[in-house]
C-alpha cells in the first residue's frame, strides 16, 4: 500500500476537501503533475481543470477547479483555488471547471 500524505483543497468559501491521500493529479499551465508521498517540494500555478485525489481506501474524488496555486511540502499538499467543487467523476469535474472558466470571462 502506498504511503499516505495530507491534502487540503481550499477556496475562499470553504475547505472543499481535506484528508489523507495516496495520490493526487492536478493540472498546471505546463501539463499534469502527479504527486505521491515524499514528493520534492514544489510550488506552482494551477490551471483550470480537474484534480483527482485517491484516498487511503482507494476511493477517487474528482474536483473541478478554476486556477490557483499548488504547494507540496513535507508530505502536505495544499491547493488554493479561486473556485472548487467536488464532482461525481472526471467528466463532471471537467464540466465544472469549464463552467468556472465561463463565469470568470464574464466577470
Amino acid at each position: 500500500m502506498a504511503k499516505p500524505f495530507h491534502v487540503d483543497v481550499v477556496s475562499p468559501e470553504a475547505t472543499v476537501w481535506s484528508g489523507e491521500a495516496t495520490f493526487v493529479v492536478a493540472r498546471t499551465p505546463d501539463g499534469e503533475i502527479g504527486i505521491l508521498a515524499d514528493h520534492e517540494p514544489v510550488m506552482g500555478a494551477l490551471a483550470t481543470g480537474s484534480v483527482v485525489i485517491e484516498s487511503e481506501s482507494g476511493e477517487r474524488t474528482a474536483i473541478g477547479v478554476h486556477g490557483g496555486f499548488l504547494q507540496v511540502l513535507d508530505n502536505q499538499v495544499t491547493l488554493i483555488t479561486d473556485r472548487a467543487e467536488i464532482a461525481t467523476d472526471m467528466e463532471a469535474a471537467r464540466a465544472v471547471a469549464a463552467t468556472f472558466a465561463e463565469i470568470a470571462e464574464t466577470e
